[in-house]
């Protein structure tokens, strides 16, 4: 696969996004703070003359020239944004088609063009890539509309043009000038202002809907904000007052409820505008200060298990992984974060990929390597987890725990499921998301439609399952323990309200043997007989021998053993289905059924690699939930 390529698909996966109807976040403790306005009501009084305003001032752009010639890592970054320029030069003219009910993916490949190949002009002098841009503007500025109806297109395409538009200010023709001033206010933002002065839905929502919405308006209304300040008067408050909604979701901790690759989305377009409004107007308006967003950056560390991939809650990718994102660095550089920058200079070099944002938002590497992470860190908020690991090395012990509210947005019916790496393995794993233009994918209420499907509901998770049933849709957890920095750290999540057949549910995870095991343990309460299921997803083969099962991938082993209930043991089944439903090809299931459970019920399974330095170790004792 292509660096573009790759680019694109991470793009696309975050670009793809639920209709409104799918499930308020989590009721607030409080109202969000607004944003701080000017008393005297006029926005634009900071606005900083001429152009370029937006993101990269010229004497910036001085200094990064300067850069890139004595910064070897710099450097780099800049040699990748000219290789990507160069491919743009040759890219097919972008058309107006649909995917679905979908212009994204022709606004986010325009977006990546507009930055590649403004930046690439602005750095170099070259005409070349002033005149492609422009070429790439006026076609998208020629487009009946840019898909108000599916507003994140109109969004990330008024993104693209108002950035284009602005940093080829003084290259542009008065022509082409009025050509795209028109457009960017036809097509994207008199459409925004026609939300905010209905109050439609996304204005109030408190998932990344928001963020991009806003951003994108944002960075319209700024780029023409000295020619039709009327339009910035308008957008810029409307924006101010929609935004503290989603942002007060990344508190209190930084974490986000739509899991991690719906953070990426979220967050890159909550960096863009911040962004926009400081580099135009000197200010970020207070939206900065709100709780979480100063260590919103270490999420992704946290959540990335050493495998690189993610903790993949929600509607997040199959192989949803820890990638170069450069608002990692805006983030560490605004809050100073060195960690972040450690981490996003160390994956670049990794990974070979940058984005010219990494330019203009680019911070050095730390002189001296940050102090490393905890190894244990809970989230909290509408979606809570936990993560343990028994170190920071590749090779590391990992495992992952989920609670929350079953109707945050983009949630799947996984209320205490976990993830596993070891040995630089993913053992065990969620699927991800599946095809968003499904019929009824969006269709959330219990019964719905959305939940018949194999990704989304409990059938595909790590979860416990009462009679073969999924969790309740509108179930709701807690975690009820969490405990850090011991030999044997831990959380308990109590899961009750997702199973009607259960007086009690609860799950706990901790890392024993000296972190170098994993146990999951089920405790149920049940006033009726039902079938048990314990299961566990995986891509590794697996051969059962009653209670105890060996699971191989890639040329490593996990020893899987149920040390209660006596008696019971393990089978396998596949996990893979029939179109139009994703495949699932080679996953399997690990299971332990218990039939005519009743009464106070427990299954623990103690799962432990197989380390290099001898086998497994003896079964640690197993202790009620109540004394974790």
């Amino acid at each position: 696969m292509t660096h573009r390529t790759r680019i694109a698909s991470c793009l696309a996966l975050f670009a793809l996004v639920a209709a409104a109807g799918l499930g308020l976040a989590a009721a607030r403790e409080k109202k969000p703070e607004p944003a701080d306005l000017p008393s005297d009501g006029n926005i634009l009084k900071t606005l900083r003359a001429g152009h370029p305003r937006l993101m990269l001032h010229d004497d910036r752009l001085a200094e990064l020239k300067k850069l890139v010639a004595g910064d070897e890592r710099a450097g780099r970054i800049y040699r990748e944004v000219l290789h990507d320029a160069d491919r743009c030069l040759d890219r097919p003219k972008l058309v107006h088609k649909l995917v679905g009910p979908r212009l994204l993916h022709v606004s986010r490949d325009c977006l990546r063009r507009v930055y590649a190949l403004a930046l690439a002009w602005r750095m170099t002098g070259k005409d070349a890539y002033a005149d492609r841009c422009v070429q790439d503007m006026l076609t998208v500025c020629s487009f009946p509309d840019w898909n108000p109806s599916h507003f994140l297109d109109t969004a990330e395409m008024s993104h693209a043009v108002g950035v284009g538009y602005d940093w080829l200010y003084g290259r542009l023709s008065e022509k082409d000038r009025q050509t795209i001033r028109a457009a960017l206010i036809r097509l994207g933002i008199e459409p925004g202002l026609k939300v905010y002065r209905t109050g439609g839905w996304w204005s109030k929502s408190y998932h990344n809907w928001n963020q991009v919405c806003n951003g994108g308006m944002i960075v319209a209304a700024l780029a023409l904000a000295d020619s039709d300040p009327q339009y910035a008067r308008q957008v810029l408050p409307a924006a101010l007052k929609s935004l503290p909604l989603a942002l007060a979701t990344y508190a209190p901790d930084g974490a986000w409820p739509e899991g991690p690759g719906y953070w990426g989305y979220a967050t890159a377009y909550t960096c863009y505008g911040f962004a926009a409004l400081e580099s135009a107007l000197g200010s970020d308006f207070g939206l900065g200060r709100m709780k979480g967003l100063d260590t919103t950056a270490l999420f992704p560390l946290y959540a990335a298990g050493p495998t690189g991939l993610y903790f993949n809650y929600a509607d997040s990718g199959e192989r949803n992984h820890r990638r170069p994102m450069a608002w990692m660095f805006y983030l560490a550089g605004k809050y100073r974060l060195p960690q972040a920058a450690w981490d996003e200079h160390e994956l670049i070099a990794r990974e070979g990929e940058a984005s010219p944002l990494h330019l203009v938002w680019y911070v050095p590497r730390p002189t001296t390597r940050p102090g490393e992470l905890e190894l244990d860190r809970k989230f909290a908020g509408p979606v809570e987890i936990a993560l343990f690991r028994n170190s920071w090395d590749a090779d590391a012990l990992f495992a992952a725990i989920k609670a929350g509210y079953n109707q945050v947005n983009h949630s799947h019916l996984d209320l205490g499921t976990f993830e596993l790496d070891a040995l630089g393995r993913r053992w065990t794993r969620d699927l991800g998301s599946d095809d968003y233009n499904m019929p009824g994918y969006w269709n959330s209420r219990e019964g719905g439609q959305r939940w018949s499907y194999y990704r989304l509901g409990s059938l595909s998770h790590s979860v416990p399952l009462l009679d073969g049933r999924h969790q309740r849709a509108d179930g709701r957890s807690r975690m009820t323990v969490f405990r850090s920095g011991s030999p044997q750290p831990a959380a308990v999540v109590d899961f009750s309200s997702a199973y009607p057949a259960a007086t009690r549910a609860r799950r706990g995870l901790a890392l024993v043997q000296d972190r170098r095991a994993a146990l999951v343990q089920d405790e149920l309460t049940l006033p009726k007989p039902v079938e048990v299921t314990w299961a566990m997803t995986t891509d590794a083969d697996i051969r059962t021998d009653g209670a105890s099962a060996v699971l191989s991938l890639q040329g490593k082993q996990l020893h899987a053993r149920i040390l209660e209930p006596a008696g019971a043991t393990f089978e396998v089944e596949s996990a893979e289905q029939k179109p139009p439903q994703k495949r699932n090809a080679g996953v399997r299931r690990l299971l332990c059924r218990l039939t005519n459970a009743q009464g106070n019920v427990r299954i623990a399974v103690l799962l432990t690699p197989v380390w290099p330095d001898g086998p497994p170790k003896a079964a640690p004792t197993v202790t009620p939930l109540d004394k974790w």
